[in-house]
């Protein structure tokens, strides 16, 4: 099975500009995550889609292979479809956040891993909650799961609500979800998703995964005990910085 990962990386951040190419102790960002992408011995090739030549050059300078795609896509799903398109024929699409730089290898080959075990065409990675303030943290979202791990809903709200008034942590209570931001897409089924139109209750809460529920696609959802770490602002990028410094 041919899997590709796509490594989605945009120049024009809102928060943090330029974000792909800022210095994370001697390596750029996006020069970190295609290390750690390299290091997933399922993936078969790794490829940064970006909206900007610096970035295209940069990466091909590093060695890596970069595609140059649309400035006008709203999600990193339609940076991914654009890019398997110019580099080749593909079973399986890995989309990998182009911000965590710290990426663990083991945590893309569990997703690629869910993915291949599993009956769905989608599937996404989840933490066991642990601290009631993932619960209660807008830019968390959180995970309902049917029997089979297979997603019911994504929300930025903590659900399900605990209707009980018991004192002591909620997440004590029940097994909470939240969301690691991986997908892995079967190519036929990536090329089913670009095409659906922006859904109700993906406009609601802001999350694309909700438009493919909508339409009937099953997200497989699997477990992993990985950390996920995003650097979305200055205040991130301070962190990233004190953790390489760390290694």
């Amino acid at each position: 099975m041919r899997i590709l990962g796509v490594i989605p990386a945009r120049f024009a951040s809102t928060r943090l500009p330029g974000k792909p190419l800022v210095d994370i102790g001697g390596k750029s960002m996006v020069q970190r995550v295609l290390e750690q992408a390299r290091g997933c011995e399922l993936l078969t090739d790794v490829v940064v889609a970006t909206d900007d030549q610096r970035i295209v050059d940069h990466v091909v300078g590093l060695g890596g292979r970069a595609v140059l795609t649309s400035a006008h896509h709203p999600s990193g799903t339609d940076r991914c479809h654009e890019a398997v398109g110019k580099v080749g024929s593909f079973d399986v699409v890995v989309n990998i956040q182009g911000d965590e730089p710290f990426i663990e290898p083991a945590q893309l080959n569990e997703l690629c891993n869910a993915l291949i075990s599993s009956q769905c065409g989608i599937a996404t990675l989840a933490q066991i909650v642990t601290d009631d303030r993932d619960l209660d943290d807008p830019g968390e979202v959180l995970i309902t799961t049917d029997k089979r791990m297979n997603a019911l809903y994504f929300s930025r709200c903590a659900i399900p609500f605990l209707r009980d008034a018991e004192e002591g942590p909620r997440h004590t209570r029940f097994r909470y979800l939240k969301h690691v931001g991986l997908y892995g897409y079967r190519a036929d089924v990536l090329e089913q998703l670009v095409g659906l139109k922006p859904s109700a209750l993906e406009l609601a809460e802001g999350l694309e995964q909700l438009r493919w529920l909508e339409n009937g696609f099953q997200v497989h959802v699997a477990l992993t005990s990985h950390p996920s770490f995003c650097v979305d602002t200055p205040a991130d990028l301070a962190e990233a910085r004190r953790r390489a410094a760390a290694l």
